[in-house]
C-alpha cells in the first residue's frame, strides 16, 4: 500500500472505516481491539527506543574505549643495489 494513498484519506473516509469496523466487530469487541492496538503501539515504541539507546551507547563506547593507534612512521627507501659487473666478451675473438 502506498503511503501517499493513506495521506489522501479525509475525515469522511476515516469515519466510514470506523463504522465498518464497528459493524464487523460489534460494540463489545471494539474496546478490546483498541486496547490490544494501544499495547502493540506501546511495545513497538519501547522496542524502538531501546534499540536506539543501545545503538547510541555502543557508538559512544566505541569512540571512547580505545584511542586510535598512531600510524607507523614510513621507512626510508633502501638504496637500489648496484648492477653486477658483466664479463666482457668480444665477438671478434678468433675461434679455435
Amino acid at each position: 500500500m502506498n503511503a501517499p494513498m493513506l495521506a489522501m484519506l479525509g475525515w469522511p473516509e476515516i469515519i466510514g472505516i470506523l463504522v465498518v469496523v464497528l459493524i464487523l466487530f460489534g460494540a463489545k469487541k471494539l474496546p478490546e481491539l483498541a486496547k490490544g492496538l494501544g499495547q502493540g503501539i506501546k511495545e513497538f515504541k519501547k522496542a524502538s527506543s531501546d534499540m536506539q539507546n543501545e545503538l547510541h551507547r555502543s557508538v559512544a563506547e566505541e569512540q571512547y574505549a580505545a584511542p586510535p593507534k598512531p600510524a607507523p612512521a614510513p621507512q626510508p627507501a633502501a638504496p637500489a643495489p648496484a648492477p653486477a659487473p658483466q664479463a666482457s666478451q668480444s665477438s671478434t675473438a678468433p675461434k679455435a
